[in-house]
C-alpha cells in the first residue's frame, strides 16, 4: 500500500526517534542509578571513618556485636579473615515496619582496634527510598518519553504539512491539466526556492507540450485534410473511367480493385485520424449519455445493413446504462461495436445486445473458433483474412474506454458464440 510522502516521513521518524530517545532514556537512567549508588556509597564510607575514630575514642562500642538504633555491629575477627579493602554490596534484611524483607545496602570494613585486635565492623542502610526514586525516575522518563515522541511527530506532523502545501497545489494543478486546455496562467509565489523553481519549470514544461500538441494536431489535420482531396479526385476520376464502354471486364475489374483500395485508404486515414484526436483528449466535453436509447437509434440506423445479411438482432434491456461521457466517443464507440458484430456475423446469424446497468454485452455468431485476446485490440489487427477492413475499428473502441477510468472492454469466446463486454466503474 502506497502513502503520502509526509507519512512516509513521520513513519520512519517516529522509529529513528523512539531508538535515539530510548538509547538516551537508557544512558540516563543508568546515570542517574550510579550517581544514587555513588551517593549512599559515599555515605557509608564516610560513617566508617566516623565510626572507627568513634571507637578509638569510646571502647564501648566494640560491643555493639548486633545492629541497632546506629544500624551498624562489630565484631571480632581471625587474623586469617582479614582484609584490608572495604566491600560494598546489597542485601535484604527484615524491616518490621513492613513486617517483610528489604533491600540494604552494605559496608563491610575490617580494622585493628586500640588493643591491636581484628574487628570486623559492618555498616548498612536501608535503599527503600532509592528503590523508590528508580521507580519514580523511571515513570517520569516514561511518560517524557511519550510526551517527548508526541510532541515531535505531531509538530514535524504540522510542518511538514505546512511545507507540502504549495507541493501539492502544484500537483493538483498537473492532476487538473489536459492537453488541449487551457490552464491558470496566473502566477504564484513560494517562500521555499525548491518549490518554486519546481512550478516554474512544470509551467514550463507545460507550454513546451501545448506547443508541440498544437504543431501536431495542426500536422495531423493537415495531413489527412491533403490526403482526403486527392484520394476523393482518384476515386472520382476511377468511376469516370468506369463508365466507359471501351473498357473490357478485365481492366473493369482492375479498376475496381484499385477503387475498393483507394476507399480502404479513405477509411485508414479518418480512423488513424480519430485515433489521433481521442489519444490527445480532444473530445472533452461531457454529458449524461442514454447508451440503452443510443443503440436503438444506432440498429434502426444499421437496419438496411442488418436486412442484406438477414441476422436476427436481439436488444434485452434489463437496466439503464448512462454515464457523464462525451456524445460524440460514445456514438463512435458503440458504432463501432455494432458494425463489428455485424460485420463477422455469417448470414442468418444472431446478434443479442444486453444492456444493464453497468454493463453492455454484444453477443453475435460468426466463425466457430476465438478470436486471439491478446491481440484482438491491437492496431491493424484483422480477423481472419479480411481485406477490406483498416483494422482499427477494436482499437479505436480500446483507446476511447482508456479515456475513462474505470471502465473496461473485453472480449471472451463461449460455444459458438462472440462476446465484447463493456463495463463502467469495474462493476460487474
Amino acid at each position: 500500500m502506497k502513502v503520502s510522502l509526509k507519512y512516509y516521513t513521520i513513519k520512519y521518524l517516529i522509529m529513528i526517534l523512539l531508538l535515539i530517545i530510548a538509547v538516551w532514556a537508557g544512558l540516563f537512567y543508568a546515570y542517574i542509578l550510579d550517581e544514587v549508588h555513588d551517593n549512599v556509597d559515599d555515605g557509608l564510607r564516610n560513617r566508617k571513618i566516623q565510626i572507627i575514630k568513634a571507637v578509638y575514642l569510646n571502647p564501648e562500642l566494640l560491643n555493639n556485636n548486633d545492629f541497632g538504633f546506629n544500624e551498624f555491629k562489630i565484631n571480632p575477627i581471625k587474623a586469617g579473615e582479614y582484609q584490608n579493602k572495604s566491600r560494598l554490596y546489597n542485601k535484604m534484611y527484615y524491616m518490621e515496619y513492613d513486617d517483610k524483607d528489604q533491600p540494604y545496602r552494605v559496608l563491610e570494613a575490617d580494622f585493628i582496634d586500640q588493643f591491636k585486635k581484628q574487628q570486623r565492623l559492618v555498616i548498612r542502610t536501608s535503599t527503600v527510598e532509592e528503590d523508590e526514586l528508580i521507580y519514580d525516575l523511571t515513570t517520569a522518563l516514561m511518560v517524557l518519553y511519550l510526551l517527548l515522541v508526541i510532541s515531535i511527530v505531531a509538530v514535524n506532523g504540522y510542518l511538514l504539512n505546512k511545507a507540502m502545501r504549495p507541493f501539492y497545489r502544484i500537483l493538483d494543478k498537473l492532476k487538473k491539466y489536459q492537453f488541449g486546455i487551457p490552464f491558470s496562467q496566473e502566477k504564484q509565489t513560494y517562500k521555499i526556492s525548491e518549490f518554486e523553481e519546481l512550478n516554474i519549470e512544470i509551467n514550463e514544461m507545460i507550454e513546451r507540450n501545448e506547443l508541440v500538441f498544437y504543431q501536431q494536431k495542426q500536422f495531423i489535420e493537415n495531413a489527412s485534410h491533403e490526403l482526403q482531396t486527392p484520394l476523393a479526385i482518384v476515386i472520382n476520376k476511377i468511376d469516370l473511367m468506369i463508365l466507359n464502354d471501351d473498357l473490357d471486364k478485365k481492366n473493369l475489374t482492375f479498376l475496381t480493385e484499385v477503387k475498393n483500395d483507394l476507399r480502404r485508404m479513405v477509411g485508414l486515414n479518418k480512423s488513424l485520424l480519430m485515433l489521433s484526436k481521442i489519444e490527445n483528449s480532444q473530445f472533452n466535453k461531457t454529458s449524461d449519455v442514454d447508451f440503452n436509447g443510443m443503440i436503438a437509434q444506432l440498429v434502426q440506423s444499421y437496419e438496411d445493413f442488418i436486412a442484406f445479411k438477414k441476422i436476427e438482432v436481439n436488444i434485452i434491456e434489463k437496466g439503464r446504462f448512462t454515464a457523464d461521457f462525451n456524445q460524440d466517443l460514445a456514438d463512435i464507440l458503440l458504432s463501432n461495436l455494432l458494425k463489428n458484430a455485424v460485420k463477422y456475423n455469417h448470414e442468418e446469424g444472431i446478434l443479442q445486445i444486453i444492456v444493464e446497468n453497468n454493463r453492455i454485452t454484444f453477443q453475435n455468431s460468426g466463425i466457430a473458433v476465438p478470436l486471439d485476446k491478446s491481440r484482438i485490440f491491437n492496431r491493424f489487427y484483422k480477423q481472419a483474412a479480411d481485406h477490406t477492413s483498416t483494422g482499427l475499428g477494436l482499437s479505436i473502441i480500446k483507446t476511447i474506454v482508456k479515456q475513462y477510468p474505470g471502465w473496461e472492454i473485453r472480449y471472451a469466446f463461449e460455444g459458438t458464440m462472440h462476446y465484447f463486454i463493456l463495463t463502467k466503474n469495474n462493476a460487474h
